[in-house]
């Protein structure tokens, strides 16, 4: 059975726009263009998961930060918290609409050597002229503030405590799809297997159930799947599939304060998940690209990696039990962790909305928002977002981001 809103075939043979992929990025920018009283087009998203229970999306842990090297991307989360904080004004004053908010513990990035820490003071300089309130701590400040960590070889702490930490992205993403539907937007379970191109156009896509829909423009919003999309198309796009696993546990003897999202040094993080619960989280040990469909959990990771590393920067975090534990998989782009999005320079209405590394759910309001604005004016209005284009993929020239989890 289908869930509600969703149909088995398409209502038309032919849409303005076609949205590969329902989820967060997807929804995000059905809603915006429902909002947009210049763009009266007809839309379709095709979701191969409609209970969404593969998605990234359904993965996530759900975190947002202003920490970012690049004043772009610090841009970006700033409109999103400003953004949900208000979202039932934001969404008509539907009464039903939460706002949401911020659960403000807070980053802490910790390095252990000269070079990071000096990372970590430029990456200062940037987040504090775009308005953000980021600190550096010394060990000893680190110490005062959250005695319960073993400081042993760290040299500097970077947090900031507003408009940082967990958020229920979750929430936000059933209200970007349900006020979608609500207002027109066109759902379908199906998956795209194949494309038409003519010239400089891309005509039409084909389902798997072998309705072929012609399109105005096609936006590839498929998360890990993205490369396969852009493949269709006769595209290359460097987002592959990483797997990042996560756990929820509980302590024998919890902290007495509460966790900000730590990043330790070797790249594993943990930070407070409920009022007795902690989520901890990393890549796998190595990290290769994944078949989208696989979801197994490396056990071995947990027991020799992630928990000892826990166990050492966190002593109280010897004595632990896991509650619940999942894999789920980043949209990585392989050249620099950061978002491609907008037109494919030489296939103009192929349109890109990828490889966010992690950074998806806290950027969708901003990505979203950017994309309906090509689709509707040829041009970003509110939030220039051109960095992000193809053109830097096809010149393989990366925006350095210096801030990746």
């Amino acid at each position: 059975m289908l869930p509600k809103g969703f149909s088995q075939t398409p209502q038309r043979d032919s849409y303005d726009v076609v949205i590969i992929g329902g989820a967060m990025m997807g929804s995000s920018l059905a809603w915006w263009l429902t909002k947009n009283t210049d763009f009266n087009g007809s839309v379709l998203v095709v979701e191969r998961d409609p209970g969404y229970l593969w998605c990234s999306t359904a993965h996530t842990n759900s975190c947002m930060r202003q920490q970012f090297s690049t004043e772009l991307n610090i841009r970006i989360s700033q409109f999103a918290a400003a953004f949900i904080k208000d979202l039932r004004t934001n969404m008509g004053g539907d009464d039903r609409v939460p706002n949401l908010d911020v659960q403000n513990y807070g980053y802490l990035y910790l390095a252990d050597n000269d070079a990071f820490a000096d990372v970590l003071r430029a990456n200062q300089t940037v987040q504090l002229a775009a308005g953000a309130e980021t600190r550096l701590l010394t060990p000893d400040q680190i110490a005062a503030d959250y005695p319960f960590y073993d400081l042993d070889g760290i040299v500097l702490g970077s947090i900031n405590t507003r408009d940082e930490g967990y958020w229920d992205g979750g929430t936000l993403f059933d209200w970007f799809r349900r006020k979608a539907q609500a207002h027109g937007i066109e759902y379908v379970q199906g998956e795209v297997v194949s494309m038409t191109r003519q010239g400089n156009r891309v005509e039409s896509v084909t389902l798997a159930n072998g309705q072929t829909v012609a399109c105005g423009q096609v936006v590839n919003a498929a998360g890990p799947r993205a490369a396969r999309v852009a493949e269709m198309a006769g595209l290359h796009l460097p987002v592959e599939p990483r797997k990042r696993y996560t756990w929820i546990f509980t302590a024998e003897t919890p902290l007495d304060r509460e966790l900000p999202l730590t990043i330790d040094p070797s790249g594993v993080h943990v930070r407070q998940d409920g009022p007795t619960t902690y989520l901890a989280g990393s890549k796998g040990e190595p990290d290769p690209a994944a078949d989208p469909s696989d979801f197994h959990m490396d056990h071995g990771l947990w027991e020799n990696h992630v928990w000892p590393i826990l166990a050492t920067r966190i002593p109280a975090f010897e004595s632990i039990r896991i509650v619940t534990e999942w894999a789920g998989h980043y949209a990585y782009n392989t050249l620099d962790q950061n978002a491609v999005l907008g037109p494919h320079p030489e296939l103009g209405n192929f349109l890109f909305l990828n490889g966010f590394s992690g950074h998806g759910l806290q950027q969708s309001p901003a990505m979203g928002r950017g994309i309906s604005e090509l689709i509707t004016y040829g041009e970003y209005r509110s939030l220039d977002l051109s960095p992000f284009g193809y053109g830097r993929v096809a010149r393989g020239e990366p925006i350095i981001e210096r801030a990746v989890i």
